[in-house]
C-alpha cells in the first residue's frame, strides 16, 4: 500500500471517499436527507446576490452568501438568511450555521441572531474565522 496525494476533484476517488462516507454514516445515525438550498436576488437575467448552501440532519449550512458592490449595505443579506432560513424550517430544520472571516459579515450574522460557538486564528492570516449558529423556530 502506498499514500497518493492529489489535487484533482475530478479524480474518481474523490467521489468514492464522498460516496463511502455518506454510507457510513447513513448506517451510523440514519439517512441526512441533504438537499441543496440556494436564494437567488435576480436583476433582470442578472445575480445581484445569492447565498447556497444544503439542509441536512435537521440543520442548514450556509455555504456561500454573496452580494454585488452596488447592491450592499441595503439588507439584502439579512433578507436572505431569511428567506433560506424560512425554507429551511419547511423542511423540519432545527438550526442554521455559517462561518467567516469577515468582519462586517460577522456583524450581519450577528446581527440576525447567529451567535458564535467557535473560532479559529489567523484563518486568513491576520483575521478569525468565525463559527456561528442560530435555533430556528419549530
Amino acid at each position: 500500500m502506498n499514500f497518493h496525494i492529489t489535487d484533482d476533484a475530478t479524480d474518481p476517488a474523490i467521489a468514492r471517499i464522498g460516496d463511502e462516507l455518506a454510507a457510513f454514516n447513513q448506517a451510523d445515525v440514519g439517512p441526512s436527507n441533504r438537499r441543496t438550498l440556494a436564494v437567488l436576488l435576480r436583476d433582470g437575467d442578472t445575480i445581484a446576490a445569492g447565498l447556497s448552501g444544503y439542509t441536512a440532519w435537521g440543520w442548514l449550512y450556509i455555504q456561500w452568501l454573496w452580494i454585488h458592490d452596488t447592491h450592499r449595505g441595503k439588507g439584502i443579506a439579512g433578507q436572505l438568511l431569511a428567506a433560506a432560513e424560512a425554507e429551511a424550517v419547511n423542511r423540519g430544520c432545527h438550526g442554521a450555521y455559517i462561518d467567516t472571516f469577515n468582519p462586517v459579515a460577522l456583524r450581519t450574522y450577528r446581527k440576525a441572531g447567529y451567535a458564535i460557538f467557535g473560532a479559529l486564528e489567523d484563518f486568513p492570516k491576520g483575521r478569525t474565522r468565525s463559527f456561528l449558529m442560530k435555533a430556528l423556530p419549530a
